[in-house]
């Protein structure tokens, strides 16, 4: 059996310490161990309560992942020992040492009283995997703090400090000094008011209130809806929580809870956001780049360029508490920038996310400045200017000049070749990539892009600076277009080739929404700017007859001034003030217009063939940058994703998808497409190796 609990008695006091590192999960041992000590402290009259705490650095950090779904577990099971502890006569005080989750806080739950250090985090972060708190929480927590903050807390599976949650009422007390002895105290206190035990399950006046506000339920749906779209395990939560207040009986409604986290086991959606909740810690291991790679310390740093991405990365480092210093061409535009950066940040306070004080605090760290002399005291500088190479190469040659020694330099590019940049300066292995993706103040991915020269120190240090930022930081190797951008041009591809071929931009976009993204291809280049293309083959000389075809249609609607959502007008219409677009039977009928001067005839294309072509185009790349080494693993691939085109997390990343479908089913349907419209489809020998042999791309990460 995996993991113990140690039994002390201190005098009066039975104390019961699980030890199951690092985290204290509930394995077998824990379990079994939590049920031989509550028996040996309840048999002993000499023992007048009892405190539950955790060894290291966790109280108990919920369930053992690896024991979902097996087909049996060792030791007693968490119910029985949940009821054992819920119906013990001595009381049961909870001493929450540090990370309480999921099962963790439903074992709390389960005790008379709860006490937690300051800084001791508790959370049900059970939604986030597919699943619900299936050890009594959604039974338990609306009885304690009722049905609306429970399913907040719930439904959003987000931690909190316990002293939010002593206001919340989930704990009853913080203590500061030792935990042990504050619990103990704590229980000795509750034997000398006379051993009152206070069992939640039976506590019914907050449920019974909450049975007259059925609006409790609407509400949560309705933000569920906008928060979790396509979410399976939301609606199961609310049922559990309806059962909790409207049955009353708390033994119904642990059966709906019992039924509905059998439901939440069995969906395909549980399997797929486990793997994204490990993959996200394993891009985090850099192969070769040994843990004690040496960090160096980042304390400040600096940016070039305050526009739209500059001022967002400035605003990254001011949230994560690093001073910054931002730099632009000329005064004007650094006010400019400046003023966008604290009406963003004012946003925030009108919608009660931030203090005008937390604002006050981020825009004392950010220092503007027109002088690059300015930036050489930074320990990290990145530049944000104009997608440009020779533009980069000339910033990169004025850090040359001014940086000092060691300080890590960086070009937030989305593409271009960070070996041009580092072969300009005299110190390659400083230089690296950061890639953050726009609003870079909001999105979580950082694409860390290495040099053939970056030192491993280098690279270390931006994966940990990744994670100071709050963004998930991915590796990636030096190619065109990274991991992201690299997939996304095929992705592209296939639907420009799709509306000339037959179908409509907004069935394109439709298919793919449906499947789970945020937006589709074409209301994607509506938000991003039709003109952005179309300016750049302007600049560069191309002839109109050289234009890809994809882009045929976009450079039309530009020539009309149909730029996007900044004019009202691209592929689709938007009414004044609104980013919901509507369809224009116009953009309809250039489309058809421009498939005829092609020469393409038109056909039917069903709404299989546009996701299939979308998305197998995608994944067909993602085996190609395997193959070369942009990604290390198939997994990388899945979290840049997720993370930076939203990819919909429910169905674990495009190449875990790729594997629910079957690589010899992709790879034959690729091969039709090959057949039918030209080597583009031509299968990457990865994937038709994988294929062959039965094998999927997880299987690379296996050995």
């Amino acid at each position: 059996m995996k993991g113990t609990v140690h039994y002390e008695k201190k005098d009066d006091v039975a104390l019961l310490t699980v030890d199951n590192p690092p985290v204290n999960p509930l394995s077998s041992g824990v379990r079994q161990g939590l049920h031989d000590g509550v028996s040996q402290a309840l048999a002993d009259d000499a023992v007048k309560a009892i405190v539950l705490t955790g060894a290291g650095r966790a109280f108990i950090a919920g369930a053992d992942i690896s024991e979902f779904g097996a087909a049996a577990t060792q030791g007693p099971g968490l119910h029985e020992v949940l009821t054992m502890m819920e119906n013990s006569t001595k009381p049961i005080v909870a001493a929450i040492n540090g990370t309480a989750f999921g099962g963790g806080l439903e074992v709390a739950l389960c005790c008379d009283y709860r006490v937690a250090a300051p800084k001791a985090p508790v959370g049900l972060p059970e939604v986030k995997l597919g699943l619900l708190p299936g050890a009594g929480g959604t039974q338990r927590l609306p009885r304690l703090i009722g049905a609306e903050k429970a399913l907040q807390f719930i439904l959003s599976g987000d931690p909190i400090p316990a002293p939010q949650a002593k206001a919340l009422g989930i704990v009853d007390e913080v203590v500061d000094g030792d935990i042990v002895e504050g619990g103990i105290a704590y229980a000795r206190k509750v034997v000398a008011d006379g051993g009152k035990l206070r069992k939640i399950r039976d506590e019914a006046g907050k449920v019974e209130a909450d049975r007259d506000n059925q609006e409790i339920f609407a509400e949560a749906r309705k933000n569920a809806a906008r928060r979790m779209r396509g979410r399976f395990a939301p609606e199961m939560i609310i049922q559990c929580v309806e059962a909790a207040v409207n049955l009353g009986d708390f033994d119904a409604g642990m059966k709906v809870e019992q039924e509905n986290f059998r439901k939440c086991l069995e969906h395909p959606q549980r399997e797929a956001l486990i793997h994204v909740f490990f993959s996200e810690r394993e891009v985090a291991k850099i192969p070769d780049v040994p843990k004690d790679t040496p960090v160096k310390d980042i304390k400040t740093a600096g940016v070039v360029g305050c526009g739209t991405m500059g001022g967002g990365i400035t605003m990254s480092f001011a949230n994560a508490g690093i001073p910054v210093t931002v730099l632009e061409m000329n005064q004007e535009a650094l006010d400019k920038g400046l003023g966008v950066i604290k009406r963003n940040y004012d946003i925030q306070v009108s919608r009660g996310r931030m203090s005008e004080a937390d604002v006050d605090k981020r825009m004392a760290l950010i220092t503007g400045t027109t002088s690059y002399e300015d930036l050489g005291d930074a320990d990290v500088v990145i530049e944000a200017v104009y997608e440009n190479l020779d533009v980069k190469k000339e910033v990169f040659a004025k850090f040359e000049q001014v940086m000092k020694p060691g300080a890590i330099i960086a070009s937030n590019t989305s593409g271009l070749d960070i070996d041009a940049m580092a072969n300009v300066t005299s110190r390659p292995g400083d230089v690296i990539g950061l890639h953050f993706f726009s609003p870079a103040n909001v999105m979580r991915l950082l694409e860390v892009v290495r040099g053939e020269k970056t030192d491993k120190s280098t690279i270390a240090t931006a994966m940990q600076l990744g994670k100071k930022l709050g963004k998930i930081a991915v590796l990636s190797g030096n190619a065109p277009g990274f991991i992201g951008n690299r997939m996304l041009a095929g992705y592209t591809r296939q639907a420009g080739e799709i509306i000339l071929q037959g179908a409509t931009p907004y069935q394109v976009d439709k298919v793919i929404q449906q499947f789970g993204m945020p937006m589709g291809p074409f209301q994607m280049a509506d938000l991003v700017g039709l003109d952005l293309g179309w300016r750049a083959r302007k600049l560069s000389g191309m002839k109109p007859e050289d234009v890809p075809i994809t882009a045929r249609v976009a450079d039309k609607l530009c020539e009309l001034e149909r730029f996007g959502q900044k004019t009202n007008r691209g592929y689709y219409i938007y009414p004044e003030g609104s980013r919901a677009g509507q369809p224009d039977p116009e953009v309809v009928k250039l489309v058809e217009e421009t498939s005829a001067e092609l020469g393409i005839e038109r056909r039917e294309i069903d709404d299989d063939e546009v996701l299939k072509r979308c998305l197998y185009g995608l994944i067909n790349e993602g085996a190609r940058i395997l193959e070369d080494g942009i990604a290390i693993r198939p997994c990388d691939i899945d979290i840049v994703y997720i993370n930076g085109y939203g990819f919909p997390e429910v169905v674990g990343g495009p190449m875990f998808w790729a594997d629910k479908q079957g690589l010899d089913n992709v790879y034959q349907d690729i091969l039709k497409f090959q057949a039918e419209y030209g080597d583009f489809w031509k299968p990457a020998p990865l994937l038709e190796r994988l294929a062959k042999e039965g094998k999927t791309f997880a299987s690379l990460q296996q050995g």
